[in-house]
């Protein structure tokens, strides 16, 4: 569900930090809509500073450099995301959703929003390499922290009915498998038109979860077979 900014960039029109505007979800806002209207390579602090309605000192109180500052809102955004997408597959279950809905509104939260946000910008494709270049770290780590909330989601999804594991998955297992699929969805070539996100989600969600095909028959007779007996 993508966020209005409207608001925040009004806040970045200001001349002076307000009492409110060093509260963590301001600053990160203020951040997010500086590099997504200007982009990061030909960002300075300075620059980052008036976009942002700080005095360059105030913005060197936070930050160190603009890389610190961005590698901040992407820890920030990642976060909030995570808890966002938990939140809204839990609603999801809360109202009698299936375990792809769950799953699928769950994904569509944490990965798609901000897919969506970023392909608004002139800059997503630099600000994209900028992330993987600067912050996999953060990118790592979220993604381990998400995953372990997915399987925790899996064993209360088991626990409620609405899945049973087959013998010898483990949820973190299954989880991984999901957010792998998630994120690839994100990375896919050519890349999915974003209105079509919610639906290539629920076709990789439901591909993983159930199968989309079966082993043939054992053979009982072939060179395999033949091979077999013969040892």
């Amino acid at each position: 569900m993508d966020k209005d900014f409207s608001y925040f960039s009004n806040l970045c029109n200001m001349r002076r930090m307000g009492p409110t505007s060093s509260r963590p979800e301001n600053l990160a806002a203020r951040l997010r809509r500086a590099f997504l209207d200007h982009g990061y390579e030909q960002m300075t602090m300075s620059g980052l500073a008036k976009l942002c309605g700080f005095s360059r000192r105030a913005l060197y109180h936070h930050f160190s450099s603009k890389e610190e500052a961005f590698r901040h809102l992407l820890d920030f955004d990642g976060r909030e995301a995570i808890a966002a997408g938990l939140a809204a597959g839990r609603r999801a279950m809360d109202e009698g959703g299936s375990a792809v809905d769950i799953l699928t509104e769950t994904m569509n939260v944490r990965y798609g929003d901000g897919r969506r946000r970023l392909s608004r910008s002139p800059h997503a494709l630099e600000i994209n390499d900028q992330a993987f270049r600067r912050a996999r770290d953060i990118m790592v780590g979220a993604a381990i922290d998400f995953q372990a909330k997915v399987a925790d989601l899996l064993v209360e999804m088991t626990g409620r009915g609405l899945i049973r594991l087959r013998p010898g998955v483990e949820p973190a297992a299954l989880a991984q498998s999901l957010c792998d699929g998630a994120r690839g969805t994100n990375q896919a070539l050519p890349p999915i038109p974003i209105d079509e996100l919610p639906v290539r989600y629920r076709q990789i969600i439901a591909a993983i979860l159930f199968g989309a095909a079966e082993p043939p028959a054992a053979k009982t007779g072939g060179k395999h077979a033949a091979r077999k007996k013969a040892k």
